[in-house]
């Protein structure tokens, strides 16, 4: 097992159960997938960057995080460094490991930079320039995955354990990647069945 430093989430197992279950979206994924089998946590690394944007005169600073997987995720955005008392640290083997190499992972997070400003306004931009530090310390978002079928077919959905809603695709297809890999150093890690 390896030790990671991941966001402390914003939804326990208990929550996450519930929302994968109740109301009428969770009935009708039963009716369609089968019901609920098993949920897990699992965790994504994210690369973290001091930025600092000079645009038309005007200093914004942020603290910019990448997913370290493909870098297709949608990113954290932090006002300050993830303290001490926002972060734990404990032993897991449910996590993607980071395929990106800083250089890699730099060069996407600059990308992404410059296509959220251009989206907010490419008039707007006069005289851009980004900083961009890397931080040495990877973080890793937390996720919880629910199982659903019936017999051998199975489903699962994601929820981002941090900002508290579901995943959509390329979460998915990164587990499932995971999941399925024939280099997955854990192809037998238990997740956890559910009662009732």
């Amino acid at each position: 097992m390896t030790r990671i430093r991941t966001l402390r989430p914003n939804v326990t197992r208990e929550q996450a159960v519930r929302q994968f279950s109740v109301g009428l979206p969770g009935r009708l994924r039963e009716l369609l997938s089968g019901p609920l089998r098993s949920v897990a946590d699992f965790y994504i690394p994210f690369r973290i960057f001091d930025v600092e944007i000079n645009n038309a005169g005007k200093k914004d600073r942020r603290i910019f995080g990448l997913d370290a997987v493909t870098g297709s995720l949608d990113p954290y955005y932090f006002d300050h460094p993830p303290a001490s008392e926002d972060v734990r640290e404990f032993e897991t083997r449910n996590r993607l490991t980071a395929n990106l190499d800083p250089v890699q992972a730099q060069q996407i997070a600059i990308t992404k930079i410059q296509r959220l400003l251009f989206t907010r306004g490419f008039f707007r931009i006069r005289n851009l320039a980004i900083s961009i530090n890397p931080n040495p310390q990877e973080i890793h978002i937390p996720y919880w995955v629910g199982f659903r079928g019936r017999d051998r077919s199975a489903t699962f959905e994601i929820i981002d354990a941090v900002r508290r809603q579901p995943e959509g695709a390329r979460v998915r297809r990164m587990l499932q990647d995971w999941l399925t890999s024939p280099s997955n150093p854990t192809p037998n890690a238990v997740f956890p069945l559910i009662s009732g």
